[in-house]
């Protein structure tokens, strides 16, 4: 399969291929771009290696993207963000700030980890395979062996933990 037949197939099978990723990732926006990303990664897959069904496979590179996409999405939400309210989030240094802002900012970073360090290892490993690796309360309580409900309990300590811990040393404005 060479990238004339590649560019034919994808010609013809372009606006089929936009309405799938739609229903995906339910934005046009974001369809287009995983569109012109899909042609992308097949171009790339077609110069290495010959493809016999290069229209299956093509629906196929979309609609991983898009799950990929979905996937990053979902994890970004998962962020301690959601559990802090916004004037703590607006009182953390920002990357351009004043030394003195990110000092605050790294003696919170200490802070907040020597008080994360106090958890119980079930609580550290509950914190990290939420925070970090994204997972969600019923996938962490298979691993661990527990209730979701018992993770869901834990999380809500930790989050008020840490949020108890910020608003103590973010000085009021």
């Amino acid at each position: 399969m060479n990238s004339s037949n590649l560019d034919s197939v994808f010609i013809s099978q372009r606006t089929s291929l936009l309405r799938t990723l739609l229903k995906i990732v339910k934005n046009t926006s974001i369809a287009e771009e995983l569109v012109q990303e899909t042609y992308l990664r097949v171009a790339r897959t077609v110069r290495d290696k010959p493809i016999d069904h290069l229209e299956p496979f093509l629906f196929q590179t979309g609609r991983n993207l898009a799950l990929d996409h979905l996937r990053r999405e979902r994890m970004q939400s998962r962020t301690m963000l959601d559990d802090v309210p916004n004037e703590v989030v607006e009182a953390v240094a920002a990357p351009a700030s004043s030394s003195e802002d990110s000092l605050h900012a790294a003696r919170l970073l200490q802070h907040l980890g020597s008080a994360l360090d106090q958890l119980s290892s079930r609580q550290q490993r509950i914190f990290v395979l939420s925070r970090l690796h994204g997972m969600s309360a019923s996938d962490i309580a298979a691993e661990l062996g527990v209730s979701p409900s018992t993770v869901q309990k834990e999380l809500k300590l930790i989050m008020a933990l840490c949020v108890t811990l910020i608003e103590r040393l973010t000085p009021a404005q």
